[in-house]
């Protein structure tokens, strides 16, 4: 497919957060062309040297000075765990996990876990997500639900001392880090207060001999630091980083009660920091040190987390949170401003994924782009773009989304080979037969 998308306002998020006005065409799944409107017959268009002139189009969009920008990156997530949206509320971590959680997905089957990731990829793809980084069971199911959907995903291992191993997460990385051009994988386990160091050492070894990241559940509640730190002397991330597990980077998941070492530690490992305040705030687990661990110079990307305990998959809430929450924590409302959110939602996701194609609208790079709706009420007057994105956006005004190249989702429509009633209905069989 051939697409011009024109008339429009960008946010290429290439080196710089200014909006200009221009045109993006792309060619299959990349960008061949980012720049201005009305290139002259015959003229340049970047060093593929693609001719305005002899580019026939499949389709052209005209913008009408809508915005156009790369999709987000949601960098923590358990898809198929939509079937508990509702079901497991109103309970700290612990208790929400050993007595709902746990219980219910028991009775999880593999053919159940593809069709409730398609309910999510629906949702991620109205809050203008390109890409999810996902932890959950049965990785051929994710990712065939994925390419089946059109949808990018990376999927990282949820090990830990009641299923899976150090010998089938290996097996795993070596099939799906090639599998498909939409699908990826990194080393990781659930979290240190449900894996055994017999098992971590194995994880360190595993990410020594392929040199590779490592992700997991990080200082999520206070009681899973002090519980740490009963058994080892150490916070989490000190314990983790003493076994080795972080030479080759990889990051953590809510990242909430850090201490200083802690934040030293991931700026120095180049770790990133996903941040999660919707599932945060629900589970009354506590605020990231967001802006402290900006002020470290710590990577720092935003997940939504699970359906199950956030209940919304929305960038748009995420984004919010992160900064709001922020700004109450320091008791300062210039903490942590919306352009640092924006680049958190974006590239910082993308980079802590390993989607290194990803994040930005540029020549070469992946079509991973949407475009918003500036002409609703909520964003208007447009006095700054990236600020109304994460002030005041939200994801009614995601117009299209595009994921390698293919409009995925365009005015409220979904393009992703299955009519989502059928979606909603499977998943409700789902529930109705674990219930039962």
């Amino acid at each position: 497919m051939r697409v011009r998308f024109y008339n429009g306002r960008i946010l290429a998020m290439d080196g710089d957060m200014e909006v200009r006005r221009g045109e993006v065409w792309v060619q299959g799944n990349r960008i061949v062309y980012v720049g201005e409107n009305g290139v002259q017959e015959g003229g340049k268009a970047g060093s593929q040297a693609v001719l305005r002139g002899e580019m026939s189009w499949d389709r052209e969009i005209d913008l009408d000075g809508n915005l156009i920008m790369p999709g987000f990156a949601n960098a923590h997530t358990h898809s198929a765990m939509t079937f508990l949206r509702s079901y497991a509320d109103d309970l700290p971590l612990q208790e929400w996990l050993e007595k709902q959680v746990f219980p219910m997905e028991a009775k999880l089957t593999g053919e159940d876990i593809y069709e409730l990731s398609k309910l999510a990829i629906l949702e991620y793809l109205t809050s203008g997500i390109t890409s999810n980084f996902d932890m959950y069971f049965h990785p051929e199911m994710i990712a065939r639900a994925s390419i089946d959907c059109g949808f990018r995903t990376v999927m990282v291992s949820s090990l830990n001392n009641f299923n899976s191993s150090p010998e089938e997460m290996e097996q795993e990385y070596l099939r799906f880090r090639d599998y498909h051009e939409l699908i990826g994988y990194q080393l990781g386990f659930h979290g240190e207060y449900t894996t055994s160091e017999e098992l971590l050492k194995k994880v360190a070894a595993l990410s020594e001999k392929y040199q590779a990241p490592v992700f997991a559940h990080n200082s999520e509640t206070r009681r899973e630091v002090e519980e740490c730190i009963g058994r080892h002397g150490k916070t989490p991330t000190a314990y983790l980083d003493s076994l080795g597990m972080f030479q080759y980077g990889g990051g953590g998941y809510h990242c909430i009660h850090m201490t200083d070492e802690d934040i030293r530690i991931f700026r120095d490992r180049g770790l990133t920091a996903v941040t999660n305040p919707g599932s945060n705030t629900k589970l009354s687990s506590g605020i990231a040190r967001i802006s402290d661990m900006l002020d470290a110079g710590v990577r720092i990307a935003i997940g939504t987390d699970g359906p199950a305990s956030n209940n919304c998959l929305d960038m748009f809430r995420e984004m919010f949170l992160v900064t709001g929450l922020a700004k109450l924590k320091e008791e300062n409302a210039a903490a942590v401003p919306a352009g640092e959110v924006l680049k958190m939602a974006v590239s910082g996701g993308a980079r802590g994924m390993g989607l290194t194609d990803c994040g930005c609208l540029a020549e070469g790079k992946l079509a991973d782009l949407i475009v918003v709706d500036l002409k609703q009420p909520n964003m208007q007057p447009i006095n700054n773009v990236v600020k109304n994105l994460v002030y005041s956006g939200s994801k009614a005004n995601v117009k299209l989304t595009m994921v390698n190249g293919r409009v995925l989702y365009e005015d409220g429509k979904f393009f992703v080979g299955t009519e989502p009633e059928e979606i909603y209905e499977k998943a409700s069989r789902i529930m109705k037969r674990m219930m039962e």
